[in-house]
């Protein structure tokens, strides 16, 4: 099934024993939720010690929680209306429960061997119910999708040399090893231990540094003491660490890349049945910013880890659904007594771990390209650059934001805090306003020298357009697809960038072309600048001499740079008053071509201006032309699936015909130059 209804039950702490149950519910491609008519609140009553008595009979503890949590009937019949109405449209019912404050204990329960209370099935073991524990984070960086083919696996196999001392097996590292390269087949791997190299914390953490890693294939021994997770790790000796799981968490937390998914192939990795959730490693990594943790909550046999953990590589590569992948492996080993084991633990809600690039959901739909092609043939195509094509080379604006916004202690709403203009405007407020300017300079210089490898020197005189220029360079000779370079290769007369940069100028320039760089005159200072229609009356751009539009302003004028709130709202008054100072030719490949958005997020100020300034005023013709929006890594909770991106899109445009690209600039573009290439000439 590619169609999913999403369905939330949500715990929360209510008078004495009591829980609280909320229940939502949307269908498939609807935004709507749609939630339980009730008069009073629905509650389940859990007996905690009665249930741990419980688990030596699995049958009777599935009984027991299964009436507990489904005690109340309008949860009953309400669930059973959601899983009907995932049925009627041939939709996966993906089944969320989600833990509030307060509610830790709760994590102990054996929730994977819950039933449907009308027909008494498992629920973790239908594949066409998927089923996770929800938690949300406190770290704040949001979970950026990445494509498939750019995705990189750690494997670490711990096996001290004493563990007979301390009443352990030994485990087949060569065995373990071979099946995890078996099951992350086609991923680049770097495993521990190696020859020069132990399976030690400080060698997984200094892995996890070099290259960022997405999946964490963790093979280990682990016990509880007193209620708190230890892994048996080794050290630099090749004896037994015995790894705290809270030291575990604090290392993490300390990453700035974590992985995306964590796999703890350990007994009792996530936390004994019953035992003090605050002791599980998955939800206590879940809570650092963990994107997804796949953990035991209990002994997990070798059998049943040998047939469950192919299934689940195998089907997690199909598409990235972690969730999906989870159900149908623990379908397989339904008739097993430990398949309850394995617990899902996550922040995510589309369950999406990557995505494979394309037109629509899942890669689909490569018809686009014919039109785009066409368009550019007839000189009918306008590349809008956004801030994601930078990425690469200054990282991202809502790290940077994120980064003031600690650093400078903001104050305002918390969601605000990875959005550059609001925090900016603050640090303008507080300070100067020359002082997020400066800040940003300076921030960018240390993302560059840290790119090429250098550090910071005392005392720094090279500009930053100059250092910009050799960054770019040295990523168009490492990296054949790095997006400025791509455009560059194709027949553009017309490029408008909300970027500061000159990259796109530099690219062109390599690839033997001669780009003007214009400014777009928001304020007096931009207007008073000479520009090539001045220079050349009769100029009018060409594939040979493109003209490079620059929205926000250049770093080499910072008079003309948009950055703060104050900066944006002045933007759009002042475009308003000079419009007829904008060149027509540049109105024109804005109202009556075929525009390619990339490296956009459309909740972002640079998107919603460009709009409002632009692409609002006047007549238009774009819905005669496809126009293209590709997303630089497509992030959870934000674009979770390209149909819904699409109808926000035509309903801010009024109507235009947007198509979502699932995938970054670079893969697209890459698509397109190659498509343009295999072109009769």
């Amino acid at each position: 099934m590619s169609l999913y209804a999403d369905l939330e039950l949500s715990l929360q702490r209510a008078e004495g024993p009591a829980w609280q149950v909320d229940f939502r519910y949307s269908q498939p491609e609807s935004d709507a939720d749609i939630r339980i008519p009730q008069v009073q609140p629905v509650e389940a009553l859990f007996d905690l010690p009665k249930l741990a008595g419980l688990l030596v009979d699995p049958a009777e503890y599935a009984a027991e929680l299964t009436r507990s949590f489904f005690a109340s009937e309008a949860l009953r019949i309400a669930f059973a209306q959601a899983r009907a109405s995932a049925r009627s449209q041939n939709a996966a019912l993906r089944l969320r429960l989600f833990f509030g404050a307060g509610a830790a204990e709760l994590h102990g329960l054996c929730w994977e061997l819950l039933r449907d209370p009308q027909d008494n099935t498992p629920l973790a073991t239908d594949a066409n119910l998927l089923f996770s524990r929800y938690l949300s984070s406190l770290d704040w960086r949001p979970v950026r999708l990445k494509s498939k083919g750019e995705l990189r696996a750690l494997v670490v196999v711990a096996n001290p040399s004493d563990l007979g001392q301390y009443k352990f097996a030994a485990l087949d590292v060569d065995g373990e090893i071979s099946r995890a390269r078996a099951g992350l087949n086609g991923l680049p791997l770097t495993v521990l231990p190696d020859t020069q190299r132990r399976a030690t914390l400080n060698n997984l953490l200094a892995a996890l540094r070099t290259a960022p890693v997405d999946v964490l294939y963790l093979v280990c021994h682990g016990y509880l003491n007193d209620g708190q997770p230890v892994l048996v790790m080794e050290n630099e000796a090749g004896l037994a660490h015995m790894l705290p799981g809270a030291e575990l968490v604090t290392r993490f937390k300390e990453l700035e890349q974590q992985p995306r998914l964590v796999l703890l192939v350990s007994c009792q990795s996530a936390g004994k049945a019953g035992a003090d959730a605050l002791s599980a490693l998955g939800p206590r990594l879940a809570e650092i910013g963990v994107p997804a943790v796949l953990g035991m909550q209990d002994n997990l046999s070798m059998e049943t880890a040998a047939r469950f953990l192919p299934v689940f590589f195998r089907e997690l590569l199909r598409d990235g659904q972690i969730d999906r992948a989870v159900s149908v492996a623990r379908g397989t080993v339904r008739e097993r007594p430990d398949a309850w084991v394995p617990v899902l633990t996550t922040r995510l809600k589309s369950g999406r771990l990557w995505y494979t690039p394309g037109f629509g959901e899942a890669g689909k739909g490569f018809d686009k390209f014919p039109a785009i092609l066409q368009n550019i043939q007839e000189g009918l195509c306008t590349p809008i650059l956004g801030a994601g094509l930078t990425e690469p080379f200054f990282g991202s604006q809502r790290e940077l934001a994120r980064g003031w916004a600690r650093q400078y202690n903001y104050p305002l709403r918390p969601h605000e805090r990875e959005f550059l203009p609001q925090v900016a405007q603050y640090l303008s407020t507080r300070y100067t306003p020359r002082f997020p300017l400066k800040k940003l300079e300076e921030s960018l210089r240390n993302q560059i020298r840290s790119r090429r490898g250098e550090a910071v020197p005392a005392r720094d005189t090279a500009t930053l357009t100059s250092l910009i220029e050799s960054l770019g360079a040295k990523m168009r000779q490492s990296d054949p697809n790095e997006a400025h370079q791509l455009l560059a290769a194709l027949p553009l007369p017309v490029f408008i960038t909300t970027n500061a940069d000159t990259l796109l100028e530099e690219a062109l320039t390599a690839a033997h072309k001669a780009p003007e760089s214009m400014l777009c005159p928001w304020n007096e200072y931009v207007e008073q600048a000479e520009t090539i229609f001045d220079r050349e009356r009769d100029y009018d751009p060409t594939p040979e001499r493109p003209i490079v539009y620059h929205l926000f302003g250049r770093w080499d004028e910072p008079l003309s740079l948009v950055l703060t709130e104050d900066n944006y709202f002045k933007f759009l008054i002042g475009v308003t008053k000079n419009r007829k100072l904008i060149p027509a030719r540049v109105l024109e490949s804005l109202s009556n071509a075929g525009v390619l958005f990339l490296g956009f997020q459309t909740e972002e100020w640079n998107f919603r201006v460009l709009f409002h300034s632009i692409f609002a005023q006047g007549s238009n013709r774009r819905n005669l032309y496809t126009n293209i929006a590709a997303q630089i890594e497509p992030e959870d909770e934000r674009i979770l699936e390209p149909a819904g991106a699409k109808r926000y899109l035509e309903q801010y445009f009024g109507g235009a015909d947007i198509n979502i690209y699932w995938g970054s600039p670079g893969e697209f573009l890459g698509e397109l130059l190659k498509q343009w290439r295999e072109l009769p000439a």
